[in-house]
């Protein structure tokens, strides 16, 4: 997702760093406030026989704790309105990204550093999960949309595979006055999906079976043995399948960087959700056995 260049933006500035800037830093400010905040009440107040989650003090981080994990699922629903001012999409971002990690500090020391076998540290592990997998989007949205942008020089994704079907077509055409078996290799080339495989293969940018480059290999191998005429349609093909190679490479980097940047939400949204259940639980049996 490339960014363009506004008048109002400083030259190389990302969407990234306009929400994580947001406001001379105020997010951050705020949640290392509370963070600062939390740290020093668990140092000071004697809580006997330990500090636990069900002290008055654990209440407190907890309820605080539960509170804002409430207020950050809705910036899924915040998204839907683009609203400029105070608590714009840019404001409630940043303050997303930085009171969602403040939880890590007011979570852990809710819990008193007790763990167990129970859906109290289950909600914690899925909490940290999604804070975990939040800091990975963070990551990518940081690094992956210039990488993004600079793979298809101005080019659209639209564009790109426009070309790479007008370099099969003229394949199809040079094709014809070949050897079978020469023919049958350029034949496989088309009709095989070059970007099959699943999201996996998509992930990795490897694509060990691609037909358009063992095409491309065994007809290099049989132009380097004929002669040079310069009208030959095997030397016609070679650069046809050179100029494919290159498209593939552009295209499936280009759908690699896009999965990086999608697949992390796979991840994040499903676990919030089971969090938010698992939260409930937490609460219930609390307040049951309290």
């Amino acid at each position: 997702m490339a960014t363009r260049a506004t008048p109002g933006r400083v030259k190389g500035e990302t969407l990234h760093d306009s929400f994580l800037r947001h406001r001379n830093f105020r997010w951050l400010k705020i949640a290392l406030a509370i963070s600062f905040i939390a740290i020093l009440g668990y140092a000071l107040i004697d809580v006997e026989p330990r500090p636990n989650g069900g002290s008055w003090y654990g209440y407190t981080l907890g309820t605080i704790g539960a509170l804002l994990i409430l207020w950050l699922t809705l910036l899924g629903v915040r998204k839907r309105a683009m609203t400029p001012g105070r608590w714009s999409l840019k404001a409630w971002t940043s303050a997303h990204v930085y009171l969602g990690l403040s939880l890590i500090v007011v979570a852990t020391l809710h819990t008193g550093f007790q763990f167990g076998w129970n859906v109290h540290t289950l909600a914690y592990a899925l909490m940290m999960l999604v804070i975990l997998s939040g800091i990975y989007g963070i990551f990518v949205y940081a690094t992956l949309p210039a990488a993004l942008s600079n793979n298809r020089e101005e080019m659209t994704q639209v564009q790109m595979l426009d070309a790479l079907r007008a370099i099969d077509r003229q394949l199809h055409d040079s094709a014809q006055p070949l050897a079978h078996e020469q023919a049958a290799l350029v034949q496989e080339s088309l009709d095989q999906d070059p970007f099959g495989g699943g999201i996996v293969r998509r992930l990795s940018g490897r694509y060990p079976t691609c037909a358009s480059r063992a095409a491309h290999r065994d007809i290099r191998r049989t132009t380097g043995l004929a002669p040079d005429t310069g009208n030959d349609p095997l030397e016609r093909v070679d650069a046809l399948l050179e100029r494919k190679e290159a498209m593939l490479a552009r295209l499936r980097r280009h759908l690699q960087l896009k999965a990086m940047l999608e697949v992390w939400l796979y991840i994040h949204v499903p676990i919030t959700f089971a969090l938010i259940a698992a939260l409930t639980a937490h609460i219930i049996s609390v307040f049951f056995y309290w």
